[in-house]
């Protein structure tokens, strides 16, 4: 089930984070984006346990949103969770008022190149030393009916 991210999930974001890699969003961040309106953290919850998280960003004024993070723990991978939890992070953009999303993926990621390739999203450039252990990402973005 895809539901908002709230207080009482934070513990179990930051668990999820810790599966992975460098990179990582901090307890804090998650909990001034649960408290603020600058974001939309969804979480995909399964027997009552958050097995993943999307965090999409917003700025004041921009008809733009930023797909911050999507995380699926590596367990229910495979499932289509990943592609439900784009689309609602797509949905909560758009009810933000916003037309286009962009993100940055891991150049090395093809699993997830393939995902938002396959919804949608357009390359649009890659950065160099992108990552903390300087891997370049690939930039990408989606027009979003409003």
């Amino acid at each position: 089930m895809i539901r908002p991210a709230i207080s009482e999930d934070v513990d179990a974001l930051v668990k999820l984070e810790a599966i992975f890699p460098g990179d990582r969003l901090s307890r804090q961040s998650f909990r001034r984006f649960l408290k603020g309106n600058t974001a939309s953290v969804l979480v995909y919850a399964e027997g009552g346990e958050v097995v993943a998280n999307s965090v999409v960003l917003y700025r004041r004024g921009s008809l733009s949103g930023r797909i911050y993070s999507l995380v699926v723990h590596p367990r229910v991978q495979g499932r289509g969770i990943a592609r439900a939890l784009l689309a609602a992070a797509e949905l909560a953009a758009v009810s933000r008022g916003c037309n286009r999303l962009c993100l940055e993926v891991r150049a090395d990621n093809q699993t997830a190149l393939a995902l938002y390739l396959k919804s949608g999203y357009i390359p649009c450039g890659q950065i160099n030393n992108y990552y903390q252990d300087h891997a370049p990402a690939q930039r990408l973005h989606k027009l979003i009916p409003i």
